[in-house]
């Protein structure tokens, strides 16, 4: 097997190991390695090197963010007075440290970035855009869309 494999490079068995664990990331190597065909050592091994390659780049529990009263979801749409190297670099890292920006996107369109905001209500909302996204470095504008329903996430059947 080549060192830097290409994601369009994965044979069947890599690509029925990275699809079971992306189904059940809790499956013992036993329950995969007959999952997909192969005898435990293999298996192994092939999932360390998917794991080195950096296919898989971890495993984490997927919580139910309504469980913890996070129900509100809101994407808003983030135009920058300045995008030059140095002020995208500023809003990236002060981005990163706001806990309730679950994702945050670079945009090429009207817009430059795109933040996928979850919180418990709207008026909560309503803070965190007034405290947080408004005061984020080099920020001209905002414009919010409010979820009514989530019909496909990440984690939910």
């Amino acid at each position: 097997m080549s060192k830097a494999k290409m994601d369009g490079e994965l044979d069947q068995f890599d690509r029925k190991i990275v699809d079971a664990l992306a189904r059940d990331g809790r499956m013992s190597i036993t329950e995969l390695s007959a999952l997909v065909g192969l005898s435990k050592t293999p298996c192994q091994l092939r999932l360390k090197r998917l794991q080195d390659e950096g296919y898989i780049l971890g495993f984490h529990a997927v919580l139910d963010p309504r469980k913890f009263g996070l129900d509100h979801i809101a994407f808003a749409e983030v135009k920058l007075s300045d995008t030059r190297e140095a002020a995208l670099s500023e809003f990236n890292a002060a981005v990163r440290k706001i806990r309730e920006v679950e994702e945050c996107h670079m945009i090429a369109g009207s817009f430059d970035y795109l933040l996928k905001v979850r919180t418990s209500d709207i008026r909560r909302y309503r803070e965190v855009l007034g405290e947080k996204l408004s005061s984020l470095p080099h920020v001209s504008s905002t414009s919010t869309h409010v979820v009514m329903q989530a019909v496909k996430e990440v984690g939910r059947p």
